[in-house]
């Protein structure tokens, strides 16, 4: 007799701790670190990405108990939710004027599809008290990135796919510029924190992070938009965490690094004397990136003084490139479905409404991290960078840069949002709950 109850207490417990992995306190902490899992995937693979925040999405469904319907649905009415729904709503309306067939009208939707994820984020990370684990796992898999690229620069027959360029070990050097640059300038703050702090490992191994972030761009490969975003983030850290000695000092001493590095850089001056050798080429009607960008925005603006109220249409972009490409040679018979520029990506299509969606929605998550702490400065970066670098590319649209802004913006916020519950302040969020959300030490979220 004691044996088998000895057997049954053994089943018991075992039952239970099986049951306790599928129990919905248990499953905010798997859904969770599906994201987490996505932000280091980023760097590397679309793909996973993808699979990723669709095994995130499916995690959730067994959340929907727990759903707040009420926080939720003021959260959605914030403009922070409402503005890049707005872009999607108009994406998806946008496709009953538009003169193309109906399957470039939903490819069209694909790009603009990932805000949907946005209110998701905001909402879920708004009640998780480790979001920060997101920004860490993106910041060492983009380390993981980088010492890779150093490797691949001096052997490059370590690559992992043939073809790319030097020190570019998967996908393009755009996207790992926006990557590199991110990670440089959000680690810098905390290189002074954790010095005054007494934390000098910690330190230092931000300071080597930084250094080897800058130096690969410099030295092995960089976007040339990288020499537009990244002084606006450097003003941006200035503004922030800087007084005017120590913003003195940080541009001077800016000064000099750069004026060593183009004296010693070969890239980096091969990079800037082609923007002549490419406009020469572009007046002679001859293919390169800086004359494909003159002719897109040239072209694109005539398309969007045709149809400047409400646009073309979703998916009429690269029908309007072909339109215009008729009877014409060389670089004037380029065709695109992207005129690498996120405003004109979105007047061509959606005209003068849409642009007022998308400049809504900018300044609507700039002005949600105007506060103080690491979530605002993380957030405040992701969005200047995408608002800077949409000058030259649609990065909103593409995959890494929007699931970049996303993520930041989504992670970020979600932390901004929590910490305005814990002080007493409401963004959409219902105050009645803060107590629970700020006093939950298990580390899980309730959706």
């Amino acid at each position: 007799m004691t044996e088998a109850m000895r057997r049954t207490s053994t089943v018991s417990n075992w039952a239970a701790l099986v049951a306790s992995k599928f129990s919905l306190a248990a499953m905010p902490l798997e859904a969770n670190l599906l994201v987490v899992l996505a932000a280091v995937a980023l760097p590397w693979s679309t793909s996973a990405v993808a699979i990723l925040f669709g095994f995130w999405l499916l995690s959730l469904v067994p959340l929907l108990p727990t759903f707040d319907h009420r926080a939720f649905l003021r959260l959605l009415a914030n403009p922070i939710c409402l503005w890049p729904l707005a872009l999607v709503a108009l994406a998806l309306v946008g496709m009953l004027w538009a003169d193309v067939p109906w399957q470039e009208r939903l490819q069209g939707i694909s790009p603009v599809a990932k805000l949907l994820a946005l209110p998701l984020l905001l909402y879920h990370f708004a009640r998780w008290r480790r979001s920060a684990w997101v920004f860490v796992g993106f910041l060492v898999s983009c380390a993981i990135l980088m010492g890779l690229s150093w490797i691949v620069w001096f052997a490059p027959e370590l690559a992992l796919a043939p073809g790319k360029s030097p020190g570019v070990p998967v996908k393009n050097y755009i996207d790992q510029s926006q990557e590199f640059a991110l990670c440089m300038v959000a680690l810098m703050p905390f290189i002074f924190t954790f010095y005054k702090q007494g934390r000098y490992a910690a330190a230092l191994t931000c300071a080597a992070l930084v250094l080897g972030f800058f130096a690969n761009m410099a030295f092995v490969v960089s976007a040339r938009a990288a020499l537009i975003y990244v002084p606006a983030l450097l003003v941006v850290l200035a503004f922030v965490h800087l007084d005017r000695r120590a913003t003195a000092l940080l541009f001077a001493g800016l000064v000099v690094l750069a004026a060593t590095v183009w004296f010693t850089s070969p890239y980096l001056q091969g990079r800037i004397a082609a923007f002549a050798l490419e406009y020469r080429d572009y007046q002679q009607n001859i293919a390169a990136s800086t004359g494909r960008r003159l002719e897109y925005w040239q072209k694109s603006l005539g398309f969007f003084a045709d149809a400047p109220l409400i646009g073309h249409g979703t998916g009429s972009i690269r029908h309007l490139f072909e339109q215009a490409a008729v009877g014409q040679s060389g670089l004037a018979a380029e065709i695109t479905r992207n005129p690498h520029n996120q405003t004109l990506y979105v007047a061509v299509q959606w005209g003068i409404v849409g642009i007022a969606a998308l400049y809504a929605m900018w300044v609507a998550h700039l002005l949600l991290f105007r506060g103080q702490g690491p979530a605002n400065w993380i957030g405040l970066l992701v969005v200047v960078q995408n608002l800077v670098s949409s000058l030259f590319n649609a990065h909103l649209f593409d995959f890494v840069e929007g699931w970049m802004y996303v993520l930041g913006v989504g992670i970020a916020g979600g932390m901004t949002l929590r910490a305005q519950r814990c002080s007493g302040e409401s963004q959409g969020l219902p105050a009645e709950n803060a107590r629970t959300v700020c006093a939950d030490a298990s580390g899980h979220s309730r959706l």
